[in-house]
């Protein structure tokens, strides 16, 4: 018998889901590139949200048939205006094209719905994490073993014996089966007791063995096999590393520039790994672990000492994070103030300690509101970062000063690259 499955599940404006995913497809290109384009003027939590895009009409053409050769006469009566190839504009417009105030609406875009993952699906799609070949990502997973509890079926070898015979105890008492201990008493008495009692003794004793047949010491109904299923396990997980300088150098602009990059980060990461975690290390001349809300709002006053988070760092993933274990990735933002004696320490600890634990480690410098990116100059910081790479440390570096400027930052970092490419960051 044949089965028929419809699928009526509706999208927010009342189409059905296939001709939804038909349009995706079909107008993918036109969408992703709207999306792009979109994301710019917007906040993160509104990308997130996904919402509305406008695409230009002219690349929705349906596909139709044509006829090729032969006439066709047609008559259409009161018509003095048009002849054959004219083409007729809307009412309320002329030839297609947008009109000024008060001359209709508009044709040439078409407006389009985009729920939170087809929204995140599409401006992430051509982006890819750095440097996964030596662990696989989240959605591959092994199968692993659990107790689940007993069955009354299974392999010989998984038979609880325990539970089996607490279970066949349970049915003798229940049943009343007569003990060994019974019926050794009674032969014992057969032995010495008188003709009378014998023949009392006998019925009594075979009674209590035809009972002990009838009701085994174990019954098939007793046995408990142990039952085991198998378990997804994810074999990779991630560790996200946020460092910050909060010093009195930081203005909140600044620190909104960062957040928006971990958040971006964080949803990227979380895409890929059934996994991630997330470290909030802040640091003036000292650095400390704390959590999201004091990481980007509580004050701090002091200096500016890079190496006192790379160590602090360096401390959590040998106590907490095995490399071996972690996909290990960490996102610095910071203004590029730096102490002189710091540098030559800092740069020990990223190249011998940090690095080579790591995944990624992207350095995000971050500048005045009114500011713009090629026109900063470069910090103690970046020149420090910079030699760094130049000597085959694998670091990206980039510098923002516009909220818009966040993700193409972010998109330049992780665009697919080939292989040449990406060994050389």
């Amino acid at each position: 018998m044949a089965i028929h499955i419809v699928d009526r599940r509706l999208n927010p404006g009342g189409k059905s889901l296939e001709n939804r995913q038909r349009f995706l497809r079909r107008a993918k290109a036109l969408v992703q590139g709207a999306v792009k384009k979109s994301s710019q003027d917007r906040d993160i939590k509104d990308v997130l949200e996904g919402g509305e895009v406008s695409i230009p009409l002219d690349g929705l053409h349906e596909p139709r048939f044509r006829r090729e050769g032969g006439t066709r006469d047609m008559v259409l009566p009161g018509n003095k205006k048009f002849v054959e190839g004219d083409i007729l504009p809307r009412s309320g417009q002329s030839g297609g094209k947008a009109g000024g105030p008060g001359e209709g609406d508009s044709e040439d875009a078409f407006r389009f719905v985009l729920s939170r993952d087809e929204f995140v699906d599409l401006f992430l799609d051509d982006l890819e994490l750095p440097d996964l070949a030596k662990r696989k990502l989240a959605e591959v997973e092994s199968e692993g073993i659990r107790r689940a509890g007993y069955s009354t079926s299974g392999s010989p070898t998984n038979i609880s014996v325990s539970r089996t015979v607490s279970r066949a105890m349970a049915r003798r008492v229940a049943l009343r089966r007569p003990r060994p201990e019974e019926l050794a008493a009674l032969e014992a008495e057969l032995a010495d007791c008188d003709e009378a009692r014998r023949a009392e003794i006998c019925a009594r004793i075979e009674a209590l063995k035809t009972k002990m047949r009838r009701i085994p010491f174990i019954d098939p109904i007793d046995i408990r096999y142990r039952r085991f299923e198998t378990l997804p396990k994810p074999i990779a997980q991630a560790v996200m590393f946020c460092l910050m300088d909060v010093s009195g150098s930081m203005t909140g602009h600044m620190k909104d520039l960062a957040k928006r990059f971990y958040m971006l980060l964080y949803v990227f990461l979380k895409r890929r790994y059934r996994h991630v975690e997330i470290v909030f290390i802040r640091h003036t001349n000292r650095a400390e672990e704390v959590d999201e809300d004091t990481f980007f709002h509580s004050p701090a006053s002091g200096g500016t000492l890079v190496s006192s988070a790379l160590e602090a760092m360096h401390d959590i993933v040998r106590s907490r994070f095995r490399p071996a274990d972690w996909n290990i990735y960490a996102a610095q933002a910071s203004d590029g103030d730096n102490s002189f004696s710091d540098g030559e320490v800092a740069g020990r600890l990223l190249t011998d300690k940090i690095l080579p634990a790591s995944q990624f480690f992207a350095y995000l410098e971050v500048g005045q509101e009114n500011g713009m990116a090629f026109d900063m100059p470069n910090s103690a910081l970046w020149t420090l970062y910079e030699r760094l790479r130049a000597n085959g440390a694998p670091l990206s570096m980039r510098k923002v000063c516009q909220r818009s400027e966040i993700f193409p930052v972010f998109h330049d970092l992780f665009q697919r690259r080939g292989p040449q490419e990406r060994a050389s960051p």
